[in-house]
């Protein structure tokens, strides 16, 4: 099991995870979202570039009342025309609402997503251990944040960068709210490769993690206990 990354996400840590070969192959920035300061938006916007967005899980999502944004575009036919992902056609996108927190001023600075991003993993924390939640009252929409839906059975289900950044933060105890930016190459305009995020990740000293280990590591994770994914009964307390 790659215990590095276990443990960098449990402090806090950027952690850059690639999914895979044969999907998007995109790395992403990830760190628990209870822990994200300004200057981790910082980072992800300058040295990532991609579209910063917090992924949770999917009982929280459910507790909450957040629909996939598929759903709520299928009765104009929208989801139908424009739905389609073409590297991983089984399955919709994770995309639910955009959100910004009410103690926001205009949403998108850095220290306004920090607070929208705290303030959401404050709220998964609450409901999915079984305590009120006062998600509709803390937010509104639309805002600056894109909240993603994981699947019901996580990587079962799907294995998206939702997915893998939520397994990720399961096993590393903490709650299961973890916000993630793809990294872009400024040169080439598509996504950063897979040898360049290695390389940022030795020049920075970060842990760089495939989604195939991932995966691996999940699979052992339940065999050795009940899963959280199939619960939402095990958060652990900050």
């Amino acid at each position: 099991m790659r215990t590095d990354a276990i443990e960098a996400f449990r402090r806090g840590e950027m952690v850059l995870l690639y999914d895979f070969d044969n999907r998007e192959r995109e790395t992403d920035f990830a760190i628990r979202s209870d822990m994200v300061t300004p200057q981790d938006i910082l980072r992800m916007r300058r040295d990532g570039g991609g579209l910063i967005c917090t992924a949770i899980h999917g009982q929280a999502a459910e507790n909450f009342g957040l629909p996939f944004a598929a759903d709520v575009l299928r009765p104009t036919h929208l989801a139908e025309e424009f739905g389609e992902i073409p590297y991983d056609r089984r399955n919709h996108s994770s995309f639910s609402l955009w959100v910004n927190h009410r103690d926001t001023f205009t949403g998108i600075t850095d220290i306004d997503r920090a607070l929208t991003v705290g303030r959401i993993a404050e709220q998964v924390h609450a409901t999915l251990a079984g305590r009120p939640h006062t998600f509709h009252e803390e937010f509104r929409t639309p805002g600056h944040m894109a909240l993603l839906r994981a699947a019901e059975n996580l990587l079962d289900q799907r294995r998206g960068q939702t997915e893998l950044s939520v397994a990720l933060a399961l096993m590393a105890g903490v709650t299961p709210a973890v916000t993630i930016c793809e990294m872009l190459d400024d040169t080439t305009g598509f996504a950063l490769s897979k040898d360049d995020a290695k390389r940022y990740a030795r020049r920075h000293g970060l842990v760089f993690v495939e989604g195939e280990e991932v995966c691996g590591m999940w699979d052992a994770f339940r065999e050795t206990q009940a899963s959280p994914a199939a619960t939402g009964e095990t958060v652990a307390e900050q």
